[in-house]
């Protein structure tokens, strides 16, 4: 394969160990062209020849650290994914249970953080709402993304039933749409790795959205965030995992209320 710089399996796995080591992140072998791909364009820009020379700039450039796991780090979402987890939430609310803080914890382009918003909404009636979202993500470029509520017309489309919680762009900014200032106030986006030993998070909070990111790492790693995620749950308090993530024999940690739904003990 004809490739712009020179790349090689050692650098493959070379790019494995780091972001194994800086985000805890596995990479399957099929990834192998994806990785180039997502890494070229910082090989490009740095004025490098090679994948290997780019890795020995990360070595030597902490500062790079961050662009290196942006770009490699995977941001699939959309609005009212896994749509049963924000029924969940709603009953959660209107059953009189306390829901005043909530953490999105892998919040990527803030999809999933403004579904939870817009639900909280509708579960209360109004925009006035006394409750909070923290929505948190590795990656810098997604939370600035995420942060501007700003999102292609057709990402909105397939919940036109939500359109009160848009506005739509005019002339230049034709094409897209905005979340109304008073969703976007609800939230509160901040810079958090999973892998950190401390979350810069309060404790007591009410939910957790932790959804399709554990498949990430391996599982004694997975028990560890978890563990960790919890001591900022209340107990009772509601933890939502992504559809291929099942901790069911955790049951000295959380019981199953639902699909890949879970309450503290």
């Amino acid at each position: 394969m004809d490739r712009e710089f020179a790349y090689t399996d050692a650098d493959f796995n070379k790019v494995r160990a780091e972001l194994r080591a800086l985000a805890g992140i596995n990479l399957a072998d099929s990834k192998i062209s994806l990785v180039y791909s997502r890494l070229a364009p910082r090989v490009r820009k740095l004025g490098l020849n090679s994948v290997k020379n780019y890795l020995s700039y990360l070595e030597t450039h902490p500062d790079e650290q961050e662009h290196f796991i942006n770009a490699l780090t995977t941001n699939l979402t959309s609005f009212f994914r896994e749509p049963h987890h924000f029924e969940l939430l709603k009953e959660f609310i209107q059953s009189g249970e306390q829901c005043e803080r909530i953490w999105c914890a892998a919040s990527s382009t803030g999809e999933e953080p403004y579904s939870i918003a817009m639900t909280l909404v509708e579960a209360f009636g109004r925009f006035d709402v006394t409750s909070k979202i923290v929505a948190s993500d590795i990656d810098s470029n997604v939370l600035n993304k995420a942060s501007q509520g700003v999102y292609p017309i057709e990402k909105v489309d397939p919940i036109s039933n939500k359109k009160s919680f848009f506005l739509k762009g005019k002339a230049h900014n034709q094409g897209s749409a905005k979340v109304v200032p008073q969703l976007r106030n609800l939230i509160e986006f901040r810079q958090v790795n999973l892998l950190d030993n401390q979350y810069p998070v309060q404790e007591g909070m009410d939910v957790i959205f932790c959804r399709n990111v554990m498949i990430y790492f391996d599982k004694e790693t997975q028990v560890q965030i978890l563990e960790k995620l919890l001591q900022k749950l209340r107990p009772g308090g509601l933890y939502i995992a992504g559809h291929s993530e099942n901790f069911n024999h955790l049951g000295h940690l959380i019981t199953p209320v639902g699909r890949t739904a879970y309450r503290k003990v």
